[in-house]
């Protein structure tokens, strides 16, 4: 279930706006994150059943203010698929390559200078 949900959260300055996004985008389940208002307060938050009371309580330990103004869920719409569309690349084959012939190797055992050792 993808849901969206708007928090207001006191963001004075840059380090804090830093912040509240680093605590957002460690939330599980989180795909989506942008700063919105007018006085840039506002945080929004998108993703795949993101737990909004825990990412309050995170934000209110560390930033002291963050409240939940909305929370709306997301459908998503079935895409249906026309049997047009179902085949429109073209049918190939691929055949094998044709077999090569297995190669021999003969080695003349008076021409080896290897080590007679082994």
């Amino acid at each position: 279930m993808k849901q969206k949900m708007v928090l207001k959260v006191q963001m004075n300055c840059e380090k804090c706006r830093a912040q509240a996004l680093r605590i957002a985008a460690a939330t599980q389940g989180v795909t989506h994150i942008a700063i919105q208002g007018k006085e840039k307060d506002e945080l929004m938050v998108t993703g795949d059943e993101v737990d909004s009371v825990k990412l309050t309580r995170c934000l209110r330990k560390k930033l002291h203010h963050a409240t939940i103004l909305t929370i709306e869920v997301i459908k998503e719409k079935k895409e249906e698929k026309k049997d047009d569309e179902k085949y429109t690349s073209p049918y190939y084959v691929c055949y094998p390559p044709y077999p090569m012939p297995p190669q021999i190797m003969v080695q003349d055992p008076c021409q080896s200078q290897a080590c007679s050792i082994m």
